[in-house]
């Protein structure tokens, strides 16, 4: 079908709703608020049928955030044009600040008619599931760091002090399993802070052992190989793999 200009559609996207606005690809034409919507996948084809009906392309434009890509995925999968524009730079009048859904949707139709917004880069799907498994793999580590300060405070409350040098070695997990608390309370708070840190401890490994086999069938590997032969980079490269999957 031939279409006679392009209809150019801002989406402010959040988990439950996503609000709609459009404008006509002549300048003077004013942007419309066509109002909210849901996320599910029949109502962007209800969406995109109502728009379509006007006999216009569509270009589609909305927020990189916790949604993630599923929506632009969805929309070029059915041959439409959409771009993903990163927050922080999509430009803002001095002094702007009451933010809603509407005016967030009218806007980014209207910078994009204008030709002010830069699409930012789009990860495939097998580079988005490295991604997830290196941001497992730090969530783990952070989560396992915050259970050794919570162990470490409590035996500092109680004035119980590891002597030995290097903590979390052999030597110092010999010495918890020893640990006798003043109370049988303060015991079971002890053991339970203990369990935390195995559990913490096993599920960093478990993400550990698993990110490199998974990196065996992964585009950029060759690239992985060639980071790990620097000096000071472990194997295998976490850090890379997630640097990599972002860009």
């Amino acid at each position: 079908m031939a279409h006679s200009s392009t209809l150019f559609v801002g989406l402010d996207v959040h988990k439950d709703t996503t609000a709609v606005a459009y404008g006509a690809e002549e300048r003077e034409a004013e942007v419309v608020f066509l109002g909210t919507i849901g996320t599910r996948q029949c109502d962007i084809d209800k969406l995109i049928r109502k728009l379509q009906a006007k006999g216009k392309a569509l270009h589609f434009v909305y927020e990189a955030g916790p949604c993630g890509y599923w929506l632009y995925r969805y929309l070029t999968k059915k041959e439409l044009k959409c771009w993903v524009v990163a927050p922080s730079q999509i430009p803002k009048e001095a002094g702007e600040r009451v933010k809603t859904d509407r005016r967030d949707a009218v806007q980014l139709a209207r910078l994009l008619r204008s030709g002010d917004l830069t699409p930012v880069y789009i990860p495939t799907v097998e580079d988005e599931a490295i991604r997830d498994v290196g941001r497992a793999r730090e969530d783990a580590l952070k989560d396992l760091k915050a259970a050794k300060v919570r162990l470490k405070a409590f035996l500092l409350r109680q004035d119980i002090r590891y002597e030995g040098r290097a903590t979390w070695g052999p030597a110092h997990l010999r010495w918890l399993a020893k640990v006798v608390c003043p109370t049988p309370a303060q015991q079971i708070v002890f053991q339970e802070y203990v369990r935390a840190v195995s559990a913490q401890t096993e599920r960093l490994q478990r993400l550990e052992a698993e990110l490199p086999a998974l990196v065996q069938s992964w585009r950029w590997l060759p690239v992985v190989e060639a980071i790990q032969a620097l000096r000071g980079v472990l194997t295998p490269a976490y850090r890379s793999f997630a640097s990599l999957a972002e860009t």
